[in-house]
């Protein structure tokens, strides 16, 4: 079986090098082909000898994604990937154009575990985890394909980043490399739905990421129903782990809170949220729930948003409202693959 050559560090590629009887240095000039070039095949490196390619071509593979479904918006520009991988599965990727630069929202897994009752990830099932290559493609195609510089990366596409920790962390390691496509860890932001055992390993990392939490209700009760997850670890496990995490690392946690209309967004949820964080240093980010067909939850209104973040300040808690981006091209993650393998 080939391996997984664009999955590697330059330490493993040096040794991979030597084992081939080559000298270290043709790792430096692969490793730039894959992560500055975005090569997608050992053709297109150009300055390695036809013999060294011919070898690297009987040993290794290059992961690559295709676009098999491109949507853009007329509002905002947001571009909404449906990629297919080598093995024929399909993965979503949704890039954002802001003040500063484009942002892409990355998937980790094909599918997810999760089961969170207001996703569409989750709806058709998990199938695997993805490697860090194919994450970094992700990133490469778009860049490719728009002719941009991508500048920040979101963790919040389809699957649990911290369910796939290893391949994430690996990812996370070569996309910050500053001899690859050097994304600084401050602006890279990983999303977990709570998988507390996760969050305490991320921990010991000491990335400079912002790590956000899906949180999205104030009681367990609430929670359970909408999140199977917290099943295993209640909100105040979850909430421990999170201070725990900005003691040791400094930084400021997000919180996810999808507002879905008499479900979690009433004064009173707002009042036990605000006691739940109150002197923590983070932020809570509310988001307007998307529609999903599967499902029967709608959007809070604007006045109960504008409620639920002034009770929150009372608590000394900033809260704002998420800018929707893509509306008309479902750029929420999971309705794209899930439409297609509907078909």
């Amino acid at each position: 079986m080939k391996k997984d050559i664009k999955s590697m560090s330059i330490a493993e590629l040096k040794e991979e090098m030597l084992s081939l009887g080559e000298k270290a240095f043709k790792a430096t000039q692969i490793y730039s082909w894959l992560h500055k070039h975005s090569a997608e095949s050992f053709d297109e490196m150009t300055n390695i000898s036809k013999d060294l390619r011919e070898n690297l071509k009987k040993n290794y593979d290059i992961y690559n994604c295709t676009i098999e479904k491109k949507l853009v918006s007329v509002y905002d520009d947001t571009v909404k990937y449906l990629f297919r991988l080598n093995d024929g599965e399909l993965i979503e990727s949704v890039v954002m154009k802001y003040k500063y630069g484009y942002t892409i929202c990355v998937s980790s897994q094909v599918g997810c575990k999760m089961g969170c009752r207001f996703c569409a990830s989750g709806i058709a099932g998990f199938v695997r985890n993805l490697t860090p290559s194919e994450i970094l493609s992700q990133i490469y195609k778009a860049q490719k394909d728009l002719d941009i510089r991508i500048s920040h990366i979101v963790m919040m596409g389809v699957g649990e980043p911290l369910d796939n920790y290893d391949n994430v962390i690996k990812f996370l390691r070569l996309v910050s490399d500053e001899n690859g496509i050097n994304i600084g860890m401050r602006n890279i932001s990983l999303s977990t739905c709570g998988v507390v055992t996760g969050i305490y390993k991320l921990m010991e990392e000491k990335l400079q990421l912002t790590l956000s939490i899906s949180l999205h209700a104030p009681d367990d009760e609430t929670r359970s129903k909408t999140m199977p997850v917290n099943d295993r670890w209640n909100i105040d496990e979850l909430l421990k782990a999170c201070k725990d995490y900005i003691k040791a690392t400094n930084r400021r946690i997000s919180f996810e809170y999808a507002m879905i209309s008499g479900v979690n967004d009433s004064d009173e949820c707002a009042r036990k949220l605000g006691m739940k964080l109150k002197g923590m240093l983070c932020h809570v980010n509310l988001i307007p729930v998307n529609s999903v067909k599967e499902r029967s939850y709608t959007k809070s209104s604007k006045e109960r948003m504008e409620s639920f973040i002034k009770i929150l300040g009372k608590y000394g808690i900033n809260a704002t409202v998420r800018r929707t981006l893509g509306s008309d091209i479902n750029a929420s993650c999971g309705q794209l693959r899930r439409g297609e393998n509907s078909n």
